[in-house]
């Protein structure tokens, strides 16, 4: 048996800046972090020589050609596995549509898994990639590349897609305080709803043309975002956070809504100095930067949404268990 236990992620600034239509044109840039909340994957010999898929739903198929999954169909094909396997999966945070990166999360676990099961170890830049093939040229995903990148690194880092396809991950050491402080002035919400992001995000990936200035704007708050992040100016984040957000807003329809509009509303009157809806919008979780003094102030105005902490984590995918 093995298992890979993988983190979710929480983007900063930045995201929609790492759409291939994009970053060829200029480059994109996304500051994020992964977080202690996962995804995990089990693996285990099948006796039966066939193949045994759960998740939401169980599969029981005879060739990985049969699989309906899609992503758990293009990595047995990537990885060359036909079949005497039995894949689960689990999340600490159930469902998809969060905006946390869940199934960059799965896919980089589940290739992590299948070669580690084939005695392969691949490194975190060759498996982020190979989760980007899967999930954006086999399974057809309209998403960009950083949640895979994030996940299969780990940390708190700027990556940087650059025009000619390069992607370069850069790490960003705080000192113990100013990183225990960053996360002290965060607070997370569930907004309720969950969503397919695949409507949105390939309204957003058809709008790049159109909204090539506003892209620009936002890949280059990203270095602005670190140096004030360094400074330790959290207030200043939570500024540009909410300019990140109104131009996020931009760039398709689905990216907010009333419910979310008001949540917004609500916990900047409460104190908060700004925030975001995380992943590509329309719903999952609400991100709010808010100095502690205000925190109670923020959460009695959002009483109706849960709350969810959250610390930063420094690992990647990883295996968790071999046997």
């Amino acid at each position: 048996m093995i298992i890979t236990r993988t983190p979710l992620r929480i983007s900063f600034v930045g995201g929609g800046t790492d759409f291939e239509g994009f970053y060829r044109k200029y480059p994109g840039r996304v500051l994020s972090t992964s977080i202690d909340k996962y995804v995990y994957v089990t693996l285990n010999p099948r006796f039966e020589g066939n193949i045994r898929v759960s998740y939401s739903k169980t599969e029981n198929v005879d060739h990985w050609e049969q699989i309906e999954h899609p992503l758990v169909k293009a990595a047995l094909e990537e990885v060359g596995i036909e079949k005497g396997i039995e894949i689960t999966s689990i999340g600490d945070i159930p469902g998809r549509g969060t905006g946390l990166g869940s199934s960059s999360s799965f896919t980089v676990g589940l290739l992590n898994a299948l070669y580690f099961f084939k005695r392969e170890y691949i490194p975190p830049d060759v498996l982020a990639e190979k989760a980007c093939h899967i999930e954006i040229d086999k399974a057809k995903s309209p998403i960009g590349k950083q949640d895979q990148y994030a996940v299969a690194f780990g940390g708190l880092n700027l990556i940087t897609f650059n025009c000619d396809g390069k992607i370069e991950v850069e790490p960003i050491y705080l000192n113990p305080k100013t990183k225990e402080d960053f996360q002290n002035h965060l607070l997370l919400f569930y907004t309720g709803i969950q969503r397919s992001a695949n409507s949105i995000l390939s309204e957003q990936k058809q709008n790049i043309g159109k909204k090539f200035e506003f892209l620009q704007k936002m890949s280059d708050m990203v270095p602005i975002f670190k140096n004030i992040l360094e400074k330790r100016d959290f207030q200043k984040m939570g500024e540009i956070l909410n300019q990140g957000w109104l131009m996020k807003k931009e760039l398709s329809s689905g990216i907010s809504n009333p419910q979310i509009d008001k949540m917004y509303s609500l916990a900047l009157k409460a104190g908060a100095w700004g925030g975001k809806v995380l992943g590509a919008g329309g719903g999952g979780f609400f991100l709010a930067v808010v100095p502690p003094e205000k925190q109670e102030n923020v959460k009695e105005a959002l009483n109706q949404y849960q709350i969810t902490p959250i610390r930063f984590t420094e690992a990647g995918s990883k295996i968790v268990f071999k046997d």
